[in-house]
């Protein structure tokens, strides 16, 4: 299996889906505590949605969470594993699908809003993604992805798209087989939801209060198609 595909970020989230489970779970991760929970679930409320479908919904946490709030909600993952626990929790549908077969598999659902909550890790399954989700949207719906900040992210590695090796370094001992992941500059998430048929109506940088940087990035796109 080539170590820097989509196919291995599936092999990998596939191993490690009780050990994530237990991570969102039990609260191990400061940064989803401190700022980038409450910033999606803002961020999706702010457009007083009916229905949504969270693409790469994990475990469920944020399906519940909009459920708790009266919204309609729909989480999709392509992980069985993950799908399980989240069934297991209840508070929400929860449906086991790959990204590649969101378009056909709920081509007759429409939803207020679709969001990612660090869920669009690859590349060729991510492009073909933001292709489809116009279809799941009502006229006047919203696209809303939440991704590691490009800028925090890069480090000392040159400002390019490209395959970057996955870690666990800040998670448990539990963890396995790190998932790689496909690095996009800022632009590059911008002309892939302008070549999606998006206008992108906002942009948010939620910032970490500890460290002062940004936690992550949130684009808001609306489908012009």
């Amino acid at each position: 299996m080539n170590p820097h595909s989509d196919m291995k970020i599936v092999d990998s989230w596939g191993k490690n889906a009780s050990q994530w489970t237990a991570a969102v779970r039990e609260g191990q991760i400061e940064s989803r505590k401190l700022v980038t929970d409450k910033a999606i679930v803002d961020a999706v409320m702010s457009h007083s949605p009916e229905s949504v479908v969270d693409i790469g919904c994990g475990e469920g946490w944020l399906v519940r969470e909009l459920a708790s709030r009266g919204v309609r909600a729909v989480g999709v993952d392509a992980i069985p594993a993950l799908i399980d626990h989240a069934k297991a929790a209840g508070g929400g549908d929860f449906l086991v699908m790959p990204y590649e077969a969101i378009s056909h598999e709920l081509v007759e659902a429409q939803f207020d809003v679709a969001v990612c909550n660090f869920s669009l890790l690859g590349k060729e399954v991510v492009e073909s993604l933001f292709v489809a989700v116009p279809s799941l949207l009502k006229p006047g719906g919203v696209f809303i992805v939440q991704t590691l900040h490009p800028v925090v992210m890069n480090g000392n590695s040159p400002y390019v798209d490209g395959w970057r090796g996955g870690s666990w370094a800040g998670f448990s001992e539990e963890f396995v087989d790190p998932a790689p992941w496909y690095f996009r500059t800022v632009e590059s998430w911008r002309t892939l939801f302008f070549d999606s048929g998006f206008a992108l109506r906002e942009i948010h940088e939620p910032v970490n209060p500890k460290t002062g940087k940004p936690a992550s990035i949130i684009f808001v796109g609306e489908s012009e198609i």
